[in-house]
């Protein structure tokens, strides 16, 4: 498809393209008439506002499913702005003029606010839309045309509100013949969605429904009496007998109010809230479009803005992307933006050559098609995803929903804005930062990561985690991935280091400032082994920092660590805690399975983890020179050195035919009395499973025979074991979970000592 993209536009697109854009003109088509009545505008200007919304903006525009044209968000806006400006005329001008500062706002790229936009307003917009468009269809449906197509304000032009529209229609206002349009509409779109054989056909459900309004309202004619379709309930182009006639349609902006400041201060207006209107219906078309791509929002103002400067210029209302629109051409299978362009192309070609045929088109079967997207923007799913996604997401969600069917489309965006807003505010002042409480070697330390950006809003929060702080302590304030930290925020971080930290006895490190802030990076407390710490600590406790560091590790708790500080601090001199041996495996690296930093411990690594002259030299010099209280001896599963040995033992096999190395007979010959050779004799009888248990049970046996032999074979360790100065215990590394079991000094060596006893 990219491919397809790349070398132009696909052809395989242009039906899918063509038939969406038939439907979206069909639904347009009132949508602009109804607008355009609903302003107090002339019936024209909202079809002009269609053709440019599709022609000039679709063209310009780089969203492939966008559409755009009159806006039922603006229609309180116009109404105000031509009565204050006094004309239509003038009004005309202040359009032109809020379409060029849309293309300035474009050209600055302020569309990027549009990522600002919460996720749970969008998608509040989306599921309004689909209840509204249910709400208002209903009485149009039924023949009930009292309000305009395209109406969506609560509080409705003829006194009533949305619902009680409803019950008017219920208690009797209903127009046999366009009830009869709209219910079978509505039934043959069900059935076109869900019988498999109409959905995959090539004609759009859609179209059928109009054709077959058309042919029914012609039916009704014969039929007579209450089945009679009037006027009214039909769609209204303003027909034009010849083309001079159809000229007469446009009207030009009053150009001699150029220097009235009452249309400057219009055009922002018009240019803020369509800006504001068109960026939020951009990221919801987004989210509905099977293909997830993102439209380029900065690229969209600088359409809008041409097609509002030329809308102006020929009598046109102002335009924005309309949500209903761009959801229609999404749900009819639109592709590319040609859809949009061929939309604005029919609305010309209907309202230029064959206004006469499109007045016979029935509204309720519009509506019909209207009220079905309704149901698809406002699913259950919906509404169950955002429940699901907890409050924070679910009540701005419903409150932006209720908002705008209970007012109006802007003044509910904005009510849902702000509530928005108030959640973020909230959620910044509870948990500005990431408070961690880190063991390291040299104790615990409350370690406080700051946020991206932190603002004066957060210094409530920050100083509450720092007053919260126990004296004594140690703190780590971090601000590595920290890009803006506002003033008061230093300030107060300064002042809590030199000098309430200090008269508390809290120990406060500085790490990731920015040079411009003048925090110098400064760790007060043992990130890594120091000889202090060396010297006053146990085996034991050395033991619960490698357990801890394991746990921390399987977790995925790691600690935060600033390894250039541990390079320097360390450059100088080592004081390790531990001798770890470990296999030479590449999965089983000793400081990242444990969590240590770079000086912790001292590590010997062999194939097997096995004891041999040159390995228990290493271990050795670590207990008897380097002074560290702990030996750990680290095995793993599915350990490759012990897999060998057992089916080189298992099969009788000379190490040294089978793999070519002639040094590897000291290995095996380890590793060797951990086998069971009863056992050894069924193993290729096993199961690959069991095999994989048999094999981990030697490799744990080899842990066991390992910690035996240092103790056995190096009288100087063994002396320091049994006073209680040092400890050897062993440990077999899951390499599936990466989690270890500990295996105590006393079971290794007894269990050792049996494995040897019984295999010798």
């Amino acid at each position: 498809m990219d491919h397809a993209r790349a070398a132009g536009y696909p052809l395989s697109y242009l039906p899918r393209d063509l038939t969406s854009g038939l439907v979206v003109f069909l639904v347009a088509l009132p949508l602009c008439l109804g607008i355009a009545l609903a302003s107090g505008a002339p019936l024209f200007s909202g079809l002009l506002a269609g053709i440019v919304g599709g022609l000039v903006v679709g063209s310009i525009s780089g969203s492939s499913t966008s559409v755009s044209g009159p806006a039922a968000g603006l229609t309180a806006i116009v109404i105000a702005q031509i009565a204050s400006l006094g004309s239509f005329q003038a009004f005309l001008l202040a359009v032109m003029v809020g379409g060029l500062i849309q293309v300035i706002l474009g050209i600055v790229r302020a569309g990027s606010l549009s990522a600002f936009f919460p996720s749970s307003v969008i998608k509040g917009l989306l599921a309004a839309i689909g209840v509204i468009l249910i709400l208002k269809q209903i009485p149009h449906v039924l023949g009930h045309d009292t309000d305009p197509e395209g109406e969506m304000s609560f509080t409705q032009p003829d006194k009533q509100n949305t619902f009680t529209e409803i019950l008017t229609v219920f208690e009797g206002d209903i127009h046999l013949g366009a009830a009869a349009v709209g219910l079978i509409s509505i039934v043959l779109l069900a059935a076109w969605g869900r019988v498999k054989l109409l959905k995959n056909s090539v004609i759009p459900g859609p179209l059928v429904v109009v054709l077959l309004g058309v042919c029914l309202h012609l039916l009704f004619q014969r039929l007579g009496g209450p089945w009679v379709i009037q006027t009214s309930h039909l769609v209204q182009i303003p027909v034009a007998e010849t083309a001079k006639d159809f000229l007469t349609f446009l009207t030009l902006p009053d150009f001699s109010q150029w220097a009235n400041p009452g249309i400057y201060l219009a055009g922002a207006t018009i240019a803020i809230v369509a800006s504001l209107e068109t960026l939020l219906n951009l990221e919801a078309v987004d989210k509905l479009d099977p293909e997830n791509r993102n439209s380029p929002a900065s690229r969209e103002l600088v359409a809008q803005g041409v097609g509002n400067m030329v809308s102006g210029l020929i009598g046109g209302l102002p335009v924005t992307s309309v949500i209903v629109r761009g959801s229609v051409n999404v749900n009819s299978g639109g592709k590319t933006k040609v859809s949009t362009i061929f939309h604005g192309l029919l609305l010309l070609i209907s309202v230029a050559l064959i206004p006469v045929y499109m007045n016979m088109i029935p509204l309720a079967a519009l509506a019909a098609i209207l009220l079905v997207t309704g149901f698809k923007l406002a699913s259950p799913s919906l509404f169950r995803q955002m429940w699901a996604e907890g409050r924070y997401q679910f009540l701005p969600f419903l409150i932006t929903l209720l908002s705008i069917v209970f007012t109006d489309l802007l003044t509910g965006i904005l009510i849902g804005l702000g509530v928005s807003l108030l959640f973020i505010l909230n959620s910044s002042l509870r948990q500005p930062i990431r408070r961690i409480m880190e063991t390291h070697v040299g104790g615990n330390v409350l370690h406080i990561e700051l946020a991206n950006q932190v603002s004066f809003l957060n210094r409530a929060a920050l100083d509450q985690v720092l007053n919260e702080a126990e004296p004594g302590s140690n703190l780590l304030i971090d601000a590595s991935h920290t890009d803006y930290i506002d003033p008061d925020i230093l300030s107060l971080i300064q002042e809590f280091k030199t000098k309430i930290g200090p008269a508390r006895g809290i120990s406060v490190s500085l790490r990731g400032f920015r040079r411009k802030y003048h925090l110098n990076d400064e760790i007060q407390f043992a990130d890594y082994s120091t000889r202090d710490l060396k010297d006053r600590i146990t085996a034991q406790q050395v033991l619960k920092i490698l357990r801890d560091g394991n746990e921390r590790f399987y977790t995925d708790n790691r600690l935060s660590r600033d390894l250039g500080h541990q390079v320097n601090a360390t450059a100088g001199e080592q004081h390790p805690l531990a001798v770890v041996l470990s296999c030479i495996d590449s999965r089983v690296p000793a400081e990242l399975v444990l969590d240590l930093g770079i000086g912790d411990i001292l590590s010997v690594r062999v194939a097997g983890n096995v004891i041999g002259n040159k390995s228990l030299g290493s271990i050795e010099y670590g207990v008897l020179v380097a002074g560290v209280k702990l030996v750990l001896v680290l095995g793993h599963t599915r350990c490759g050195a012990v897999s060998s040995t057992v089916h080189l033992m298992c099969d009788h096999s000379d190490p040294t035919q089978v793999t070519g190395c002639a040094h590897l007979d000291s290995i095996v010959h380890e590793v060797v009395p951990c086998v069971d050779e009863e056992a050894c004799e069924h193993l290729n009888e096993m199961n690959p499973e069991d095999q994989e248990l048999f094999i981990d049970e030697v490799a744990r046996r080899n842990v066991y025979r390992s910690v035996h032999e240092i103790t056995a074979r190096s009288p100087e360790i063994r002396e320091l074991v049994q006073s209680g100065k040092v400890m050897v215990v062993g440990a077999l590394y899951d390499v599936k979970s990466g989690k270890m079991e500990f295996l105590t000094e006393e079971h290794g060596t007894i269990a050792a000592d049996t494995a040897t006893d019984s295999m010798g």
